[in-house]
């Protein structure tokens, strides 16, 4: 689908900040024919056409039949979960960002954490069942990393137990397995498209829906519950996509098959650096046909000189903005950590990963400068 202007990736100066992550921005004259747009039709939002238009291309390009916008990936999960009545207790992972299990609390629902693969990061499906109790109603694993989760064995468990299963696919853009689009698996999938993410809308949110009739109740649940202007059917929030963010998307989109290019390369070029360097592992693949390196997560293991705190302090020292996603774990924050299954001694992979990961600068713009620059501080050790 890239059909504009080529990726521009400057060389960095050496004292140049370098930020974990860094959206890539189509040139603003490619924007300003949108905003024109909107100028001149004076609509800003309440599904309008740019609001239209790109849920239908983002339905081509990801190759899923119905998908709801939104205003942002945690408004996403939290209506996902009402969409699908979902109460009682939902298995998740400690190992994500804290919207996963907050848009859990938002609902009333009990979060159970259950640790994670050693290899992957992601929910460990050898885990769940034993986590299972009369009040479990869902799962809700994550996409760790743009990784997929074991979607098979998680169906299984799901079946068996009569559960549903939300994923969330904050990580999974574009991300497909041998059977297509790693979002058509689970009741239902949830993006996020916030600046961070590899494909953004500044900010904004998406819940891929298996049919027309879901995708219809999700609208009315982010319209306030409205179907016209005197009938109201259910007690819904405002989750709306504006125009702005929307037609930004459709720009974006011009431009995701270069972007993607440029992260794989950048992701090539990193494991080959540090294939040498004693004590760093790169996290690998989960098995995907199409991968999006939406991160370039490390572990930082014992034999390695400098303990992993250590090494985000120098990087720190250095203007290297690398982050510990994902430290401290969710089942640490005081909101959770009273749960039984928030016990450290529930999640032993989760709580060894947590204080070992560091995710490496990566995003379109960043040269061989800088991953040279970023390596060469590992390997000074």
């Amino acid at each position: 689908m890239s059909t504009s202007t080529p990726l521009r990736v400057v060389p960095a100066r050496a004292d140049e900040r370098i930020y974990v992550t860094q959206p890539h921005l189509a040139p603003l004259t490619e924007f300003l024919p949108y905003l024109e747009k909107i100028w001149d039709s004076k609509v800003l939002t309440n599904g309008g056409p740019f609001h239209q238009q790109l849920e239908r291309a983002l339905c081509d390009y990801l190759g899923v039949k119905h998908l709801a916008l939104f205003t942002n990936g945690t408004l996403a999960l939290v209506t996902a979960l009402q969409a699908l009545r979902i109460t009682g207790e939902v298995i998740t992972t400690p190992y994500s960002f804290v919207a996963t299990a907050h848009s859990l609390l938002w609902n009333g629902i009990k979060p159970v954490f259950v640790d994670v693969d050693p290899d992957t990061l992601n929910l460990d499906p050898a885990k769940i069942e034993a986590a299972i109790t009369p009040q479990t109603t869902a799962i809700m694993p994550v996409h760790c990393y743009g990784h997929p989760c074991d979607v098979d064995a998680i169906q299984k468990i799901a079946d068996n137990y009569n559960l549903k299963v939300i994923y969330d696919a904050a990580h999974a853009f574009g991300v497909q397995t041998d059977s297509g689009s790693v979002l058509q698996y689970g009741d239902l999938s949830v993006l996020s498209f916030h600046a961070t993410k590899v494909f953004n809308t500044f900010e904004g949110g998406a819940i891929i829906c298996p049919d027309a009739k879901t995708k219809q109740r999700i609208d009315h649940l982010k319209n306030f519950g409205y179907v016209d202007e005197v009938t109201v059917v259910a007690p819904g929030i405002n989750g709306k996509m504006s125009e702005i963010n929307a037609a930004f998307g459709l720009l974006q989109l011009q431009h995701i098959d270069e972007a993607l290019a440029r992260r794989k390369e950048i992701d090539a070029t990193y494991r080959e650096m540090l294939r040498n360097v004693p004590g760093i592992r790169c996290v690998g693949d989960a098995g995907e046909k199409i991968a999006n390196y939406a991160y370039f997560p490390i572990l930082v293991e014992s034999d390695y000189p400098l303990s992993r705190d250590a090494l985000y302090a120098k990087f720190r020292a250095r203007d290297v903005i690398v982050r510990r996603y994902f430290y401290p774990l969710i089942s640490d924050f005081p909101m959770y950590r009273g749960s039984p299954s928030a016990h450290q001694d529930n999640l032993p992979v989760a709580s060894e990963a947590s204080l070992k990961v560091l995710c490496l600068p990566m995003y379109p713009a960043l040269t061989v400068e800088n991953i040279e620059r970023i390596v060469e501080i590992i390997a000074e050790g």
